[in-house]
């Protein structure tokens, strides 16, 4: 999802968009490297943990990916268990960005 979710950062970079991922890779130094220099992540990333409370338990992640589409108000607008492929997240965020303009 990296490519995809880098050209969804660089399409929307003058719009109120924001990407943030969550992980649950264990080592964060292999991780550091993984997905900041090999896969060139330009956006905010956190570690999930075993340490309470764990950011997946707080959102009732159940799988990987899991895909939250937040409003400007911090409501909820969409969930996806699993990658809804890239045409139907394309659609789901500009329907909301137009939403938010009217």
């Amino acid at each position: 999802m990296f490519p995809h979710e880098r050209s969804l950062v660089a399409r929307l970079k003058d719009e109120p968009f924001a990407l943030v991922g969550v992980n649950s890779d264990d080592n964060f130094e292999e991780l550091k490297k993984k997905e900041y220099i090999d896969e060139k992540i330009s956006w905010r990333s956190f570690q999930d943990s075993a340490s309470a409370p764990a950011i997946s338990k707080q959102w009732r992640v159940q799988s990987w990916p899991t895909l939250f589409l937040i409003d400007a108000e911090g409501r909820i607008r969409q969930k996806w268990e699993g990658s809804p492929g890239d045409a139907a997240l394309d659609a789901a965020i500009d329907r909301l960005l137009a939403d938010m303009k009217r």
